[in-house]
């Protein structure tokens, strides 16, 4: 690798739900959240099937290629499809987001590159110590209400299907999965976290909170967002790219698994 990576992640069940059904991987070269669908079968048990598939298909010190990427993300829908049976529809199937960032290795370009990728409405913003700015699009009703201007990002935030989701792992056989490819250039952070944090934390008061500087700015995220109201799982993972030696990345990937409380986030029909 040509940049050192330093992580911070963090993740938390938050103050109303029981079961934390969100997972996430911090393990170079692949930086993912994965938020389970609950109010539908197993939602823990999607998300930290997801991980797992990506762990295994590029694990941690992999050069994948972009395309080894969207077959690793395949398979790892392949695998949470497999935990629905053939007759399960709707809210009783199985399902997962996965969004976040992976080096890749562009051979056209003898260049690696940062490749971010999302598949529902978790979410991957950029950080250059001033500004945030939202790298993906989320896949739900509500931002398609925006994006044709129905409804403004406002009313989006309290509209009753604002938990809909358009695209998920698991709930098709075949998933399509948003990419694009990022030039890796000097310093780079990237903050990528569930929905449950931007359900409580605007983006001003996010920046705001990084702009601070934190040792650990996944946990103040998290434990700002859990004091905010904490109504959903919360998940961070705080990835700063930067020029240097050689140097791997902090392998943390943590799953709860200990039950199941369901919620309200459904994919669309």
């Amino acid at each position: 690798m040509t940049s050192r990576v330093e992580v911070s992640a963090r993740s938390d069940t938050g103050a109303v739900r029981h079961v934390n059904e969100d997972s996430y991987l911090a393990q170079d070269p692949v930086f993912v959240v994965a938020d389970g669908m609950g109010g539908h079968a197993r939602g823990d048990v999607a998300s930290r099937t997801a991980v797992e598939s990506l762990a295994r298909t590029l694990p941690a010190g992999a050069t994948p290629t972009p395309e080894e990427v969207i077959t690793a993300i395949d398979e790892a829908n392949a695998a949470v499809r497999a935990l629905s049976d053939a007759e399960e529809t709707g809210a009783a199937v199985a399902g997962t987001t996965l969004t976040g960032v992976v080096r890749v290795r562009v051979p056209e370009r003898a260049a690696e590159e940062w490749m971010v990728v999302n598949v529902g409405d978790s979410r991957v913003y950029g950080w250059d110590g001033r500004q945030l700015s939202r790298l993906t699009v989320d896949h739900s009703a509500v931002q398609e209400l925006v994006d044709a201007g129905l409804i403004s990002p406002e009313q989006a935030a309290v509209h009753p299907e604002r938990n809909v989701i358009t695209r998920a792992l698991g709930a098709e056989d075949f998933v399509d999965t948003d990419s694009e490819l990022l030039p890796e250039t000097g310093r780079q952070t990237f903050l990528i976290c569930s929905d449950g944090l931007t359900r409580e934390l605007g983006d001003e008061t996010i920046a705001e909170l990084l702009a601070g500087d934190p040792d650990d700015p996944a946990a103040v995220l998290v434990e700002a967002a859990v004091a905010a109201g904490g109504h959903d799982n919360v998940t961070v993972i705080v990835v700063e790219s930067r020029p240097g030696d050689d140097a791997p990345a902090a392998v943390d990937t943590r799953d709860r698994l200990a039950g199941r409380e369901l919620d309200d986030t459904q994919p669309r029909e």
